[in-house]
């Protein structure tokens, strides 16, 4: 173990929570979706790419206190002097944590998996923050899941359906739930919600929600005369849909800004203030797209594997 205090680096895990449609686009495609979302190469997950996070996080603090030294030493110079030192905030891609999936009762659940857990477990004590999930995760296979006893998802003979899919709950995932709620929520009522709608399913079933669960909508561009759609003007875009929940790792080293002293704590303290309890990220910023709940978490333990 290496100390993260004695390389003077102050960590934190950042939790997004979607209340509104997101799309962190990836540009055109040639498939069916023209605008799709951002996904990992080698899983197809969705994610928000940290350079879109970090020019969300340096435009929230901009507006909250101005271009000043802190802004520059934070999360580095304007383009045109680039050259002369690098910003002492890094992120990390924000990562899927959990899924709203329908549900045939209690609406929809958050669906999640053992290989997200394994992920989310291992970049906590990459951030510092030791051992900090429940020992003992479920780990389900096939059409097996474990959700809270007594869930309104629950059909009958603990049985759940999930979009086309029947699966059997067969253990409990209780403290896994407490602790998500605790530190990736922002308020009471989805904190308790989340409790008895967390499903950690297998795998590839996993997989499968966040490839082909998202939405797909048309957009059309009207001519404003004819009151007809434009020629090539009807496209398609993914959305995740709202109630998404994301982590990204945030690290805060000193400042590298010739002239200004500011240790990594000091560094942290300014990013941490500077952000806004709700934060709009993606596309479509015009029509109330990509809306999310922020929840900071700062490591108190300063260490690194």
């Amino acid at each position: 173990m290496r100390n993260i205090q004695n390389n003077r680096q102050a960590t934190a895990i950042l939790f997004l929570h979607a209340q509104t449609p997101l799309h962190p686009g990836s540009g055109t495609a040639l498939g069916v979706v023209d605008l799709p979302v951002q996904r990992e190469r080698h899983t197809q997950w969705p994610l928000i790419p940290g350079s879109s996070l970090k020019g969300v996080l340096r435009d929230a603090c901009r507006r909250n206190s101005g271009d000043d030294d802190r802004l520059f030493s934070a999360f580095g110079p304007d383009a045109r002097e680039a050259d002369k030192h690098a910003g002492a905030i890094s992120l990390t891609d924000a990562r899927i944590l959990a899924f709203p999936v329908r549900s045939l009762r209690g609406v929809f659940a958050w669906v999640t998996c053992p290989a997200v857990l394994e992920r989310l477990h291992r970049d906590a004590a990459l951030a510092g923050f030791g051992n900090p999930l429940p020992a003992g995760l479920p780990a389900p296979e096939g059409d097996c899941c474990a959700c809270a006893q007594g869930s309104p998802l629950l059909v009958e003979n603990d049985r759940l359906v999930l979009e086309e899919f029947e699966l059997r709950r067969t253990e409990d995932c209780g403290p896994l739930a407490d602790w998500i709620a605790q530190h990736g929520l922002a308020d009471d009522f989805t904190r308790t919600r989340f409790q008895s709608h967390l499903v950690i399913v297998g795998d590839d079933h996993f997989t499968h929600f966040v490839r082909h669960a998202t939405e797909v909508v048309a957009r059309i561009g009207l001519d404003s005369e004819k009151k007809t759609v434009k020629r090539g003007a009807l496209f398609y875009q993914e959305f995740l849909p709202a109630e998404t929940l994301f982590y990204a790792l945030v690290f805060a080293n000193p400042s590298r800004r010739e002239g200004h002293v500011n240790d990594a704590a000091g560094i942290m303290e300014y990013a941490v203030g500077g952000i806004p309890n709700v934060l709009q990220i993606g596309g479509d910023e015009t029509t109330g797209k990509g809306f999310c709940a922020v929840r900071f978490n700062l490591s108190q333990e300063g260490t690194i594997a």
